[in-house]
């Protein structure tokens, strides 16, 4: 806080005589001189007076950039904690604040001018609660400016969240130099350096700070190694953002800060104010009992026989089914909606044989029409797709089964014909629901234009994601953007038939705890071991992905929400056919129930269903950093084994007391317990003992 205070005028004093009136003298010739001095002498002092008042006033203003636990600089600001320690720092890199044009008035501290122009900044005060202090900060050039751009200082912390990417870390990891890109949703599976189809704008720190940067900004991101910094840019230039119709096209950068007591309750403050939640949950058989898909086992060959062959195999090996996925390729052509013919043959009889055996059928949709199919020129006459930045054109665009026009969401007219396809399919076949493939943005050209104009375009993947409510309750997305009160089930990104942190085994549990941070928990962790794509898998025998890597996955998939299976346990041997049965079990009787009672919680509070470890250990720096270990709410502990040939792994316990799934005590924690022994039909569980 500062106060200013107006320098007194000064009072001059004049010799009066006895009437009061100003006594005049007369001045010799002699006296000049010592007049001249005089006067000289005054204008010194007067000189000296200005410059001090002018010092005065420059130390004033520097005392205006300090404010309730917020220290700001030309060059940036830092925020600490109640404690004095320094947990936030953010430099600006486009451009230095001039001091001299900053005041303060209530919790509003703004300048006007920075070393390039005119430019409106600011940063308030929030005092939310007694234990949460927020900073909203805006930085809008007046000026033409290409962009703006702030430096996000690791602070020696952890840091979550952001997007689903290819090779996921937790916490995350700066690795090399990035100039900022779109941040955006895009298919990592295609290009493994983009942010993935599952972001928003938030992350959050082992220091207790969060940020939320605002919808408004045309937002890029960059990193650096160097630095330890996250470089937040907006801009238009160059960048599929546009700014909203009739503004000019000046960039800003605006974002709030929260800075809480510890990460947990911090993070919960931020879900609770600033994410939608889902409005229901979705059907508690898909938590309860394993979807079975085509995909990863027929590829686009499915047929009629082959998906009749795979329900009768799952009745005979004694596995329960939520529903099973019919995937592509069921039609004809590519933006049909009804079957192939000469692949299905007898749809009717087909749908009716499912049913008898007890089965539902869910169906794979994408939103693309390619050009030879019979939908492409009714959607061209009416206008359905998106078009070419003239909006003269339908846009051509290339996706992974061929070229042709992508629906456009924002219009009405799309959305009703498409929606009407879907429920067309659910009343003529008794369809349960619908796999809503991509959706990321990365399958828009790069210019292009909408009925309704985007200023971001991963509105685009918010509106087809909003396609799948009214058939949400065992409906799948694998895109999400501003979408967490749409209550189906989010697909991580097709994974690999590997090991490792790019798309393979490792990658599961950071990236189910980190869109779990993002406000997305109904998560669904793609099929038990991986798509089987050539050259992406370690294989085994038959072409198969590795049995070991097979068998945990399959653990881990059971402590998961919903199990999914595709390549089937009977492919292996009957063994692994065993291990399949038992660990389905477990996860109906043991995982399922905790899994529905916190996805009712997630209604109220957003809470994630599956917890990093430091969610009950906000102080513990080794919890800070585990990625192989995950919490089922507060009080399940889950610890797979993730490496091959392995049949012990490192565990490490919070404090509190522990019971293993062996029945052994540890009430000594925190601790680390080296080469615990599981074999290679166990995962390592442990339940907190209140």
């Amino acid at each position: 806080m500062y106060q200013i205070v107006p320098a007194a005028p000064g009072e001059h004093q004049m010799t009066v005589g006895a009437d009061g009136s100003p006594l005049k003298k007369k001045l010799s010739h002699e006296g000049r001189p010592l007049m001249m001095a005089s006067m000289l002498g005054f204008m010194l002092v007067l000189a000296a007076t200005v410059a001090w008042c002018y010092y005065s006033a420059s130390l004033r203003k520097a005392q205006l950039v300090k404010a309730d636990l917020l220290d700001l600089n030309k060059d940036g600001f830092i925020i600490r904690n109640q404690a004095g320690a320094v947990v936030f720092s953010m430099a600006f890199r486009s451009g230095t604040l001039v001091l001299n044009s900053c005041s303060k008035e209530g919790d509003i501290l703004s300048c006007t001018q920075s070393d390039s122009g005119r430019i409106h900044f600011f940063i308030q005060t929030v005092r939310t609660k007694d234990t949460v202090m927020c900073y909203r900060v805006r930085w809008e050039e007046l000026q033409d400016k290409h962009l703006v751009e702030h430096a996000m200082a690791y602070n020696n912390s952890h840091w979550y969240g952001g997007a689903e990417t290819a090779t996921q870390y937790w916490p995350l990891r700066i690795q090399g130099e990035e100039e900022p890109q779109p941040f955006v949703t895009s298919d990592v599976y295609l290009n493994r350096k983009a942010f993935g189809g599952i972001l928003e704008r938030y992350w959050l720190s082992s220091n207790a700070t969060a940020i939320k940067i605002n919808d408004s900004v045309p937002f890029h991101l960059g990193w650096s190694e160097k630095d330890m910094t996250l470089r937040f840019q907006a801009r238009y230039q160059d960048s599929p953002f546009r700014p909203e119709q009739d503004l000019p096209a000046l960039p800003e950068l605006s974002y709030r800060v929260c800075v809480g007591s510890d990460v947990t309750s911090i993070h919960k403050y931020m879900v609770r104010r600033y994410f939608e939640k889902p409005i229901k949950v979705p059907s508690p058989e898909v938590f309860k009992q394993p979807l079975w898909s085509t995909w990863a086992l027929h590829k686009t060959t499915v047929t009629q026989e082959k998906l009749l062959r795979y329900a009768s195999d799952i009745t005979k090996h004694g596995f329960t089914c939520s529903h099973l996925e019919l995937d592509d390729r069921y039609t004809a052509d590519y933006g049909e909606f009804d079957f192939d013919p000469q692949k299905f043959p007898n749809v009717t009889d087909m749908f009716e044989k499912l049913r008898e055996d007890g089965f539902q059928v869910t169906l794979w949709t994408h939103p693309f029409i390619n050009y030879d199919s019979i939908n492409f020129g009714f959607a061209v006459e009416r206008g359905l797709f998106v078009r070419e930045p003239s909006g003269e054109l339908p846009a051509l665009v290339r996706w992974w089964n061929g070229v042709g026009g992508i629906l456009d969401f924002t219009n009405p007219d799309t959305r009703e014909w498409y929606s009407s396809h879907l429920r067309m399919l659910k009343l003529r076949y008794d369809v349960t629901s619908f796999k809503f493939d991509a959706g990321e943005i990365s399958y828009l050209p790069h210019q292009f234009s909408t009925l309704v104009p985007l200023s971001d375009p991963s509105t685009f993947t918010r509106r087809y994601t909003e396609i799948a409510i009214p058939f949400s309750e065992r409906a799948e997305l694998r895109v999400g953007y501003q979408s967490q009160n749409i209550s189906c089930f989010f697909r991580i990104i097709d994974r690999d038939s590997v090991w490792g942190y790019e798309l393979g085994l490792k990658s599961i549990i950071p990236t189910v705890l980190t869109i779990g941070i993002l406000g997305y928990q109904f998560v669904l962790p793609d099929m038990i071991g991986g798509n089987a794509y050539p050259n992406r898998t370690t294989e085994g025998k038959n072409g198969l992905p590795d049995r070991e890597l097979y068998i945990r996955w399959l653990e881990l998939s059971a402590f998961m929400p919903a199990m999914q299976f595709s390549i089937p346990p009977w492919s292996y041997d009957n063994e692994v056919v065993q291990i399949a049965q038992k660990f389905t079990e477990l996860h109906e009787n043991l995982v399922a129930p905790r899994v529905l009672e916190l996805a009712g919680e997630v209604l109220k509070t957003g809470d994630p269903i599956i917890r990093p470890l430091w969610w009950i250990a906000v102080d513990d720096e080794a919890a800070f950093k585990v990625d192989s270990q995950f919490l089922i709410g507060n009080d399940l502990m889950v610890a797979p084994v993730l490496e091959p040939g392995k049949q012990e792994r490192d565990i490490y316990l919070p404090a509190g007391q522990w019971r293993s799934y062996k029945g052994e005590h540890f009430d000594k924690g925190p601790m680390y317990i080296t080469d615990y022994p599981v074999d290679l039909d166990e995962i390592a569980f442990f339940t907190w003992v209140h």
